[in-house]
């Protein structure tokens, strides 16, 4: 175990380190600018050279502020404007907003990172994931965790048989969004904009894709409970959600999810053999305690926030870009994501179990 912990921070997955991938950034929010925006620029293999906002003023303001070449509107983008000056585009909108977008970089022949969720529905995923194969685009769905170090050393213990098998999962994820962002009419509260509900979507997403990844097992069924109280979340049905999922080879789920509790992040994964648990796991630097038998061992490391989880991230879609590699998460491994939280909310509307 002392080797794996001196191994901590090492890029199992990279394969090149040189060339250059060219962004443009679509949808300029706090995200996309204050960890986006910093975690490519720290990069080894990726350069920011194009703005896109609602208007062209908004963008050239920020692009002027950010030392950033190129702002352009969304209605430009649409167009091909500055199309030569990027590479791949990064779509950090709100989440009813990203087909429309990457339909277009795919015509436009650019690799593609999408945030999670895809998409509001999975319908219009389901296009996504089309129009980049169609075109035969490079699409990576931005799941962040995948990259970070403590997860990937994770994930190859377990590949080693470090649970024995697994047995069981406990996640959650919640947060004070209001006090985030005191605005009862954000687009996240908007299910127009941000799709079935808000707390899976936002946040559940994080507990479900971990497992999914760390474990190699998608979920065959759910069950589910939601509700909502506060009056900013009367059009969105979960402002607090449990569901429990079973994954492939009857491993057991459980995972509880709010947008409006303290902040608190867990993804605890429990074998025959061992135990896997990280506190805080999404938000923030992971922690992650290793249990086997009568040994537990907790490694931390204060340096990697959600910017460079995302230096990572955009560093290993960039290393896939520019070999032609196959690249993880992919348009398709976002798709099940999208159908899981459907059946979540159809779990929670019928109360039946939803079987996938």
């Amino acid at each position: 175990m002392l080797d794996w912990i001196d191994s901590y921070e090492e890029r199992a997955w990279q394969t090149t380190t040189d060339g250059t991938v060219r962004y443009a950034l679509l949808g300029l929010g706090w995200w996309t600018i204050d960890v986006a925006l910093p975690a490519i620029e720290s990069s080894d293999l990726g350069e920011v050279t194009t703005f896109v906002s609602s208007s062209t003023e908004k963008a050239e303001r920020l692009a002027d502020e950010n030392d950033v070449a190129n702002g352009i509107s969304y209605d430009e983008f649409h167009d091909g404007e500055a199309s030569d000056e990027f590479d791949a585009v990064y779509v950090g909108t709100p989440n009813a907003y990203h087909l429309e977008y990457v339909e277009t970089a795919a015509d436009l022949d650019k690799a593609v990172i999408c945030e999670k969720p895809m998409e509001s529905t999975v319908e219009r995923a389901e296009r996504l994931v089309e129009a980049c194969e169609e075109a035969d685009v490079p699409l990576m769905v931005a799941y962040r965790m995948h990259t970070d170090p403590a997860v990937q050393r994770a994930k190859e213990l377990i590949d080693e048989g470090f649970l024995g098998d697994p047995v069981s999962v406990h996640g959650n994820n919640s947060q004070p969004l209001l006090k985030m962002i005191p605005d009862p009419d954000q687009w996240r509260l908007d299910p127009d904009l941000s799709g079935y509900g808000t707390s899976v979507m936002d946040l559940g997403i994080y507990s479900i894709n971990t497992a999914r990844y760390l474990l190699d097992r998608d979920p065959v069924a759910v069950q589910s409970q939601m509700s909502s109280h506060h009056d900013a979340f009367q059009d969105v049905p979960d402002e607090r959600s449990a569901a429990i999922l079973v994954l492939e080879d009857d491993v057991k789920m459980v995972t509880t999810d709010s947008q409006h509790a303290q902040e608190d992040t867990e993804l605890k994964i429990t074998g025959t053999e061992g135990q896997i648990e990280f506190q805080p796991a999404f938000h923030g630097e992971v922690t992650l305690k290793l249990s086997r038998g009568d040994v537990t061992v907790t490694v931390d490391h204060d340096t990697f926030d959600a910017e460079r989880e995302m230096e990572e991230e955009f560093d290993y879609f960039a290393d896939r870009v520019l070999t032609g590699g196959e690249i993880h998460a992919d348009g398709r491994h976002g798709l099940q994501d999208m159908r899981v939280i459907e059946a979540i909310h159809e779990s929670a509307e019928s109360g039946d179990v939803v079987k996938l």
